[in-house]
């Protein structure tokens, strides 16, 4: 039986790259991956990807010509510009990015499923729990249905790039399923995201920023749960669904802080009584900042009888651990 082929745009970044270290030699794997700063080749074995084309996903003839070369069963859209601070200083990145990226990449796909009619064709978009905007204390958690209300350049651009994929689905049939995450974190994230970036600050006694009074709320899922939720969908080849996937730990940004000084207190003690939440400091909030995430996803849950593995606190000592090592390397 041949293998099915899988093309992944922004497989050596953090989430692509954990996907793809979860797939079995069933598939063949191809990225498209233009190395941009958060990614990183060494973030997956060279073994597990037939070939990497170092390309922009806004170049569409170069698209073309991939998807003639590859002939792929799937595509998993996880190439994104992805950090919200960035975005608010440099948008134009986001957009290109963003969303011609995302449309260069939805009219490949089409020309080449409308040109070879491949059975259970699928195109994976994956996108963030931001596009649905702010809630406050006591909202309903954001479900499959709810508005997009996006308030970043960022979650603005993730919102396009939704609406174009949906687009494509409904106009011109290409098949498609939007998944919408909460905040992942795990080993291999980028040090610019805030749990990464707590530990490389506290490991190098550096001060942590804190914007505001840290008391946003954000809903938090381990990155290997998400890729389980993916692997789902690709091998239940749900097309033409919404799934938003998220794993219920809604946390003030203060109080993960803290749990992340309290946990490399114990496992890198500073000595002399000093405490790692004493490099705490709080600054100016950043402009336009969302209040509250929470995500509702049982849908999926039911759907596809997809759960979370990992308890929240274990998959925080885990990622420290991971982070702790590299440093002390």
């Amino acid at each position: 039986m041949s293998k099915q082929k899988i093309l992944v745009t922004g497989g050596f970044g953090f989430i692509g790259s954990n996907f793809i270290k979860m797939l079995n030699n069933k598939y063949e794997i191809f990225v498209i991956d233009s190395l941009t700063y958060a990614a990183n080749l060494n973030n997956v074995d060279s073994d597990k990807v037939s070939k990497h084309f170092n390309v922009n996903i806004s170049n569409e003839k170069a698209l073309v010509d991939i998807f003639s070369e590859v002939h792929p069963d799937k595509v998993i859209h996880f190439a994104a510009e992805s950090h919200v601070d960035r975005s608010i200083s440099a948008p134009d990145t986001f957009i290109e990015t963003n969303i011609l990226g995302t449309y260069s990449l939805l009219k490949a796909s089409l020309n080449y499923y409308d040109e070879n009619k491949i059975r259970n064709f699928l195109f994976i978009h994956v996108s963030t729990d931001e596009v649905f905007g702010s809630l406050e204390l006591g909202e309903k958690s954001f479900n499959e249905n709810t508005q997009y209300k996006p308030n970043s350049p960022y979650s603005a651009s993730k919102a396009a790039s939704d609406h174009l994929v949906r687009s494509f689905n409904k106009t011109y049939k290409l098949p498609s399923t939007l998944l919408n995450c909460s905040n992942n974190f795990g080993p291999n994230q980028y040090e610019e995201k805030l749990i990464p970036l707590v530990i490389n600050k506290a490991l190098n006694r550096l001060k942590i920023p804190i914007y505001g009074n840290g008391e946003q709320i954000r809903d938090w899922i381990f990155v290997e749960d998400f890729c389980e939720a993916i692997l789902m969908v690709l091998e239940k080849n749900m097309i033409n669904e919404k799934f938003n996937i998220g794993a219920n730990n809604e946390i003030r940004n203060i109080d993960l802080v803290e749990k992340i000084c309290c946990i490399l207190d114990e496992m890198e003690p500073l000595g002399e009584g000093k405490k790692y939440s004493n490099l705490i400091q709080f600054v100016e909030d950043r402009k336009g900042h969302d209040f509250r995430y929470s995500i509702n996803s049982e849908k999926i849950r039911k759907n596809l009888d997809w759960k979370p593995n990992w308890n929240f606190n274990d998959a925080l000592k885990f990622t420290i651990k991971h982070y702790l090592d590299k440093f002390e390397k």
